[in-house]
């Protein structure tokens, strides 16, 4: 008998017509949450735009300070867990629960070195004074008007991004642990992909994040 068929059956909810619709639904209420997502977080990129329009000279002199080489590695890691990802989710569809797991536990890995690269970074910033408001400190950049908003700024939109990396990690222990034990088949795998769309959503915020806040100067 194969690993599918192995696989726990998945009766769909009786308030829908078939299993396909149970999936379309749940596709959609993703989207949506996906959506109000976008909201949030366009609310920061929104005051960086404003801010940024408003002191140029701060921004340009701040940006300075983030290494670029971090956030570099840290699109890397994120990308690659993308893929991964997406293996994950296409070998669920095929049934092949032993690739599945792993591809969702090199997920997991990858995403943990995503914030082990960020706590390095974090305690650079925290060492040399670079904090958001009234807890800035850096001499260098003591002279620069408004500087401690630029590092309000990365603080906030980086540590939201942070917490969803964290939540996204958590999901993916959630269905790693659901595909060990035989629950996803071919016929069933809507939380996997749920899950990886919410991945990819992360992944993308921070694709827009590293050109703004390490790049663009």
């Amino acid at each position: 008998m194969s690993e599918a068929e192995l696989a726990h059956e998945h009766h769909h909810a009786h308030h829908f017509a078939s299993a396909n619709d149970e999936f379309e639904a749940c596709k959609q209420g993703m989207w949506v949450f996906l959506v109000t997502e976008v909201l949030m977080i366009g609310g920061l990129f929104v005051a960086y735009g404003i801010f940024r329009g408003l002191y140029p000279e701060m921004f340009h002199e701040a940006h300075k300070m983030l290494n670029w080489k971090m956030g570099a590695t840290n699109t890397v890691v994120l990308i690659l867990s993308s893929l991964t990802m997406v293996l994950g989710v296409t070998a669920t569809q095929r049934g092949r629960r032993t690739q599945a797991m792993g591809y969702l536990l090199v997920t997991l890995l990858l995403a943990s070195c995503f914030l082990v690269v960020k706590y390095f970074e974090y305690t650079h910033k925290i060492h040399d004074g670079l904090l958001p408001g009234g807890f800035f400190t850096n001499a260098e950049l003591k002279e620069v008007p408004k500087v401690s908003l630029f590092f309000s700024l990365y603080f906030v939109m980086t540590g939201i991004h942070g917490l969803h990396v964290i939540i996204g990690m958590g999901l993916i222990a959630w269905i790693l642990k659901r595909t060990a034990n035989r629950e996803f088949s071919p016929h069933y795998y809507t939380p996997v992909e749920m899950v990886g769309f919410y991945w990819h959503f992360v992944d993308l915020v921070w694709i827009y994040l590293f050109p703004l806040l390490y790049l663009v100067g």
